[in-house]
């Protein structure tokens, strides 16, 4: 088996994610496990995968502990940070989001990628879970700004005031 082939029939498996309803999403979660059976032990990428599987299918309480494993495993590049990113995510859907914003927020220093306004959403909405909205639409906004085709600069600026301090009357 080459690495291409089993990353080609694994995207062929998500591709087909959305001809499962609910009563067959185990028929789902039962191919990405046959295909994580074929990865050499202790492969991270195993407990990620079955992680996705199972969040994908409404089951984040079940992904969680999958996610934290590949991360133990060591689990990085590419494929780590989108394991930070649906952690933190289903970390908020059972009700945890203070470790999502602890995972996600070193983030946004890491360097750039095609990830960082999910890793930006996805810490807006923990945020916004904490009742740190300000917070949440000013991250928001920023990971938008650069999308419109006009008023860049202005919604960036807009998106840093929401979280600065006022100035103090003086």
């Amino acid at each position: 088996m080459s690495s291409e082939d089993w990353e080609a029939r694994l995207a062929a498996a998500w591709a087909g994610i959305d001809g499962y309803d609910e009563s067959t999403a185990g028929d789902f979660r039962a191919v990405v496990d046959g295909l994580v059976a074929e990865l050499p032990d202790g492969s991270p990428i195993g407990p990620f995968e079955r992680g996705c599987a199972f969040d994908s299918t409404g089951h984040s309480d079940r992904a969680v502990p999958l996610y934290q494993e590949a991360l133990k495993l060591g689990l990085s590049g590419y494929r780590g940070r989108r394991t930070k990113i649906q952690l933190s995510s289903s970390l908020r859907n059972i009700g945890r989001p203070e470790e999502g914003v602890a995972l996600l927020t070193p983030e946004l220093d890491a360097p750039s990628d095609e990830l960082d306004d999910a890793v930006r959403a996805t810490l807006a909405l923990c945020l916004s879970s904490l009742g740190r909205d300000r917070e949440g639409l000013s991250l928001a906004l920023g990971a938008l700004a650069p999308h419109l085709p006009r008023y860049q600069r202005s919604m960036a600026n807009y998106a840093r005031l929401l979280v600065e301090p006022e100035p103090e009357p003086g």
